[in-house]
């Protein structure tokens, strides 16, 4: 699925505070810098059972917000569920938590930001929620919202 890059710069400049800038500093793992679709959200704790379920699906261009609570001590997705999502027309995964394998997920055209990196897998339970309101630092992501990501960072609309 290709994407035309979008500056969130720019985009602020245009739409000001129509657009809330997540301040939480994220790092950059995908092969894709620079992606943007409506929100799918996910929230769970060191268990990423929703996140693969979600993944297999087609996304039509959708980012997946995943609200891991902070939690560096496990990875929630790697580069197998990650391949899974680049093929299943996912724009990208937003991390608020860790990913692994990450020379394998610089090689994918998959847009993925996350806090760090582990190379320690979860427990698939599917404990957890899914499309509901959720918050990345002091911004709320709500599902259907537009979610805009490059190397300076993300907006997300109101």
């Amino acid at each position: 699925m290709h994407q035309e890059p979008v500056s969130t710069a720019d985009l602020y400049d245009q739409h000001g505070e129509a657009l809330q800038s997540v301040s939480v500093q994220f790092q950059d793992f995908g092969g894709r810098l620079s992606f943007h679709g409506p929100a799918r959200t996910v929230k769970c704790h060191e268990d990423n059972g929703l996140i693969k379920e979600i993944l297999s699906f087609p996304g039509n261009g959708s980012v997946l917000v995943v609200d891991g609570g902070g939690s560096l001590r496990y990875a929630l997705m790697g580069d197998m569920i990650a391949a899974n999502a680049e093929s299943n027309g996912w724009a990208g995964v937003i991390i608020y938590g860790a990913v692994r394998d990450r020379a394998a997920l610089a090689e994918l055209e998959l847009g993925i930001k996350a806090l760090g990196s582990n190379p320690r897998k979860t427990v698939k339970r599917s404990h957890g929620a899914v499309d509901e309101v959720l918050s990345l630092g002091d911004v709320k992501v709500r599902p259907g919202a537009m979610v805009y990501a490059d190397i300076d960072g993300i907006l997300i609309e109101h």
